[in-house]
């Protein structure tokens, strides 16, 4: 396919859609449900909310991720592994003509916007919020930038479901309660196997071009079938535990609520099948990530509704 074609494939547009695409808006959800869902467990643990911590945190993790998908557009591009008919990619830099420099200062931007707002939280809160905020913004940028990349490793879905998932959901609450507990921890569990399902979908879809360029991911060691078949026992071990914390009164009975995105989850594992190429795979990337946001906005929902109810 022809640049041209994979621009209308993709119905990539002109105009501010360019800076939109950069910002990979399908993977956000990896950012926003974590801090909703943290913030949710606190209102309901203690039926108080900070407002300005919360935006503040909001914020500084969408900021933080974007800044990391525009790290992966220059480093990728700089080590010649996008180009014109990359597929799953902002296309900034190689299809629309934006200077690569001009990516990654926008990403250093986006950083220092996230570090000013850090420092409020830790002003309001506690220092140790900064120290780990620091790292993860390291990792941010370890994950495509630095002399191993995380991203070409087997261990990029462990690093992007425990940072965005755990961390940000241990950090939302901490935020808001001053603590954090082992109850905490163990919700947090479903939301990081989902973002680093997230992450194997877009593996899975990638894997003949990375295989290629010489990246070692889980999804090249398994093989797309067997990488699909742990995609699915990933959605199914994030639906059991979720289930198993309602019967043990981690979550409240409401929480059962979240199975109804199951049927998104499946939509996923049911576009994978069959597909070799990367433009067939996009609806299953996109469904992945709207897994993510359906589960997590119906169980933060839950937990706000089950806090006005008890």
């Amino acid at each position: 396919m022809s640049k041209t074609d994979i621009r209308a494939a993709l119905n990539e547009q002109d105009g501010w859609q360019v800076w939109w695409r950069l910002l990979r808006p399908h993977t956000l959800t990896a950012s926003f449900v974590p801090v909703f869902i943290g913030t949710m467990i606190a209102f309901y643990v203690t039926g108080t909310l900070h407002g300005l911590l919360f935006a503040a945190m909001l914020i500084a993790a969408m900021l933080i991720q974007s800044a990391t998908n525009m790290f992966n557009e220059y480093y990728d591009f700089v080590r010649g592994l996008d180009n014109d008919k990359s597929v799953g990619i902002g296309g900034t830099i190689v299809r629309d003509g934006i200077a690569p420099r001009t990516v990654l200062s926008l990403a250093l931007a986006f950083f220092g916007i996230a570090v000013l707002l850090g420092i409020y939280i830790s002003i309001e809160t506690s220092w140790w919020v900064a120290l780990i905020g620091a790292v993860g913004m390291l990792i941010g940028y370890l994950y495509t930038g630095g002399p191993v990349p995380i991203a070409y490793t087997p261990f990029g879905e462990f690093f992007s479901g425990f940072l965005m998932g755990t961390v940000i959901i241990g950090i939302s609450y901490f935020i808001q309660t001053g603590t954090v507990t082992s109850d905490v921890i163990w919700i947090s569990v479903p939301t990081a196997i989902f973002i680093g399902a997230i992450l194997l979908a877009n593996n899975i879809r990638d894997l003949d071009g990375d295989k290629e360029n010489g990246r070692k991911t889980i999804a090249i060691l398994l093989g797309r079938p067997k990488a699909i078949v742990l995609l699915a026992v990933m959605f199914t071990v994030a639906y059991g535990l979720t289930v198993i914390y309602v019967i043990l009164g981690i979550l409240p009975i409401l929480s059962l609520i979240v199975l109804l995105s199951a049927k998104k989850a499946a939509d996923v594992i049911q576009n994978f099948k069959g597909k070799t190429m990367p433009i067939e795979m996009m609806p299953a990337m996109v469904a992945t990530g709207k897994t993510n946001s359906l589960f997590g906005l119906l169980l933060g929902l839950s937990l706000l509704i089950s806090a006005f109810i008890n």
